[in-house]
């Protein structure tokens, strides 16, 4: 009795022991612990056992399949667990390369914006996009009644609390706690209620200039808007100032740059135009000096404003801003 049971558990082990494939665990099932296997045919000979010895030869059976069940079910296990394993980590495939981010196309616009106002002495100054009333509008002579609101849409939180509709709020602040004379610039995100659209979007960027000093004139605005637009776009490109209105400047201008990809003959992108607009400025209108706390009297200045997902458009040829939110891998990976 002892002597079968120990052979059929010998055979099992060594069997098991050759086996290397999870397909191969059914033939060893069958030969074992089918309903024709050795453990089945163990049992049907216990009728040929002395009686004593019938209940002895049973229970030992019993034992030994239950024995070879648990070790089958380990087995079955394990193979899995190796294939598994496999699937996931296969040593004989070439590494995989790490993907390795980079600067999405309006930071590495931003970044150039800044460094080229650093160049030509402009301090970076930042404030917060959640803003009160009195910084974002009537600082800037834009009182609650002044029909210019309406051009902001603006996103109110409580009837005093909004987002900033536009990065000027940095200007009062700056002038408020800095004494002149000032040169800045206040790049950052703004929101407006905008339907988004090719060229809109309630979410965006701008950079805001600032310069005040005794003796400043409108040619000193012209230069550096002319500067700026040599650096980012060429040396040939030109600039020109068309008359306008702001609430904050006195007098307001909205200038263009000659188109940089026609050169100035009239394109598609241009409208057959020949220039591009970009933005406004103006010199400081004397009420703002005077909500900042700057004597008017004494001292003048000039501001001036662009987009920078405008500019980023101009510079990548790209015609249609929503591109720039969409997080389309595709698009990022070209910068």
């Amino acid at each position: 009795m002892n002597t079968i049971i120990d052979k059929i558990r010998s055979e099992f082990h060594r069997e098991a022991n050759a086996i290397k494939d999870l397909k191969d665990l059914e033939p060893l099932r069958v030969k074992f612990l089918g309903r024709k296997g050795l453990l089945s045919t163990s049992f049907d000979r216990i009728s040929e056992l002395p009686k004593e010895q019938r209940p002895l030869f049973g229970k030992a059976l019993n034992e030994l399949k239950k024995e070879l069940e648990n070790e089958y079910q380990n087995l079955i296990k394990q193979f899995k667990a190796k294939e598994e394993q496999k699937r996931k980590l296969d040593l004989t495939l070439p590494g995989r390369r790490p993907f390795i981010g980079g600067k999405h196309p309006l930071l590495i616009v931003a970044d150039e914006i800044k460094d080229i106002f650093r160049s030509l002495g402009f301090s970076i100054e930042d404030g917060p996009e959640i803003e009160n009333d009195f910084f974002n509008f009537e600082a800037l002579n834009i009182p609650k009644t002044h029909p210019a609101r309406d051009m902001q849409d603006t996103l109110y939180v409580t009837d005093d609390i909004l987002l900033r509709t536009h990065t000027s709020p940095v200007q009062i602040r700056v002038m408020q706690r800095q004494k002149p004379p000032i040169q800045m610039i206040a790049p950052g995100r703004v929101y407006r209620r905008d339907t988004p659209d090719a060229s809109h979007s309630p979410f965006f960027h701008q950079v805001e200039g600032l310069v005040v000093d005794e003796g400043i004139t409108f040619a000193d605005l012209k230069g550096i808007i002319q500067a700026f637009a040599h650096r980012m776009f060429g040396e040939d490109v030109k600039v020109r100032f068309r008359p306008s209105f702001f609430p904050f400047t006195e007098p307001s201008a909205e200038y263009d740059f000659s188109c940089v990809f026609c050169k100035g003959r009239g394109c598609r992108v241009c409208k057959n135009t020949g220039w591009m607009e970009i933005s406004g400025a103006g010199m400081v209108h004397p009420n703002v000096f005077k909500a900042a706390g700057i004597d008017p009297e004494t001292y003048t200045g000039y501001a001036f404003g662009m987009g920078i997902d405008r500019i980023a458009m101009i510079k990548y040829n790209i015609n249609d801003i929503r591109i720039f939110f969409e997080n389309d891998v595709r698009f990022l990976n070209q910068f």
